[in-house]
């Protein structure tokens, strides 16, 4: 019988990456190792396979189905605070301007101009689009007679993977769903 996963290359397959309580590491970016890394931590004994995909590579020797789902063995504690990088901004403001809702465009905004002692900190940028960006220039929102939706916060890891489970990625394979998205309401 046909199935897809058996004519993927292995490079299509991927392993979801749980931590040692089995919530993945990370949701957003979606927490994922080539299948060589999953395959080396197999071997080193330092991830336990959860699930496997129906695609399996050989060598001479020996053939070796391929892990759709791995847990670490050993907990790792996730930091509180994640790193202020464009696309965690990004990602704390939900993809979208803080002035007018636009998702195109994007950039950020210095809420308090850097011309006016403003630092690039969590608590003073927002996800801006091009135009809205533009209208306030040099100004501060009050200035410009422009409202934020929200105020800028430092984020915890735990909001930003709250945020990222709204944005799934393009590629989910059967065997991960039963480890993500702990929130939806089961089927009878």
């Amino acid at each position: 019988m046909y199935h897809p996963d058996l004519i993927r290359h292995p490079d299509g397959c991927p392993a979801l990456v749980l931590n040692a309580d089995y919530t993945p590491l990370s949701y957003y970016p979606l927490s994922v190792w080539p299948w060589q890394t999953a395959i080396k931590a197999v071997f080193l004994e330092r991830v336990d396979i959860v699930d496997y995909y129906d695609r399996e590579v050989r060598s001479p020797s020996a053939r070796l189905k391929l892990p759709s789902v791995i847990a670490l063995k050993q907990y790792v504690k996730p930091s509180q605070f994640p790193a202020f990088t464009r696309f965690n901004l990004f990602l704390r403001d939900k993809f979208s301007c803080q002035y007018c809702g636009s998702q195109r465009d994007l950039t950020f905004d210095h809420v308090i101009p850097r011309a006016q002692g403003g630092r690039t900190t969590w608590e003073n940028v927002a996800t801006a689009c091009a135009p809205c960006n533009l209208r306030k220039g040099g100004r501060t929102p009050k200035q410009a007679n422009m409202a934020l939706h929200i105020a800028p916060i430092r984020p915890t890891n735990w909001q930003l993977q709250e945020h990222g489970r709204r944005f799934p990625p393009h590629y989910l394979h059967d065997s991960w769903r039963d480890w993500l998205y702990w929130d939806v309401e089961l089927e009878a």
